[in-house]
């Protein structure tokens, strides 16, 4: 089976779902501002939550790198923009598609 990973450009603010050579998705998404800056490397998902509330939105994928999750977002306005504490934003309905097909151990790399 070929191997589904997340692939976060900080760059220009994207999210993109691979299966091997294959890009399954793309989407936009918000960073951590300066302050609190979305970490870079190579993680995996450690955890999933549905509906975790709050600001989350309806989706939360917890990063091996504790306190640093993908999730959605009561503020879709946001998107886009260098505004969280470090985790990754989403739009629900983008966040609610990557969720339904990853696994927890499945590979994130975050970089410039």
């Amino acid at each position: 089976m070929t191997e589904r990973y997340i692939v976060i450009r900080k760059g220009p603010r994207t999210l993109e779902l691979h299966e091997g050579n294959r890009v399954l998705g793309h989407y936009p998404v918000a960073i951590g501002k300066p302050s609190t800056p979305t970490p870079e490397g190579i993680f995996a998902v450690a955890v999933k939550r549905v509906h975790p509330g709050g600001v989350f939105g309806s989706r939360w994928l917890g990063l091996s790198a504790p306190g640093y999750g993908i999730h959605g977002t009561n503020n879709p306005a946001s998107i886009g923009q260098t505004v969280s504490m470090g985790c990754i934003r989403m739009h629900n309905r983008d966040v609610e598609r990557v969720f339904d097909l990853v696994q927890v151990g499945t590979r994130v790399i975050i970089y410039r």
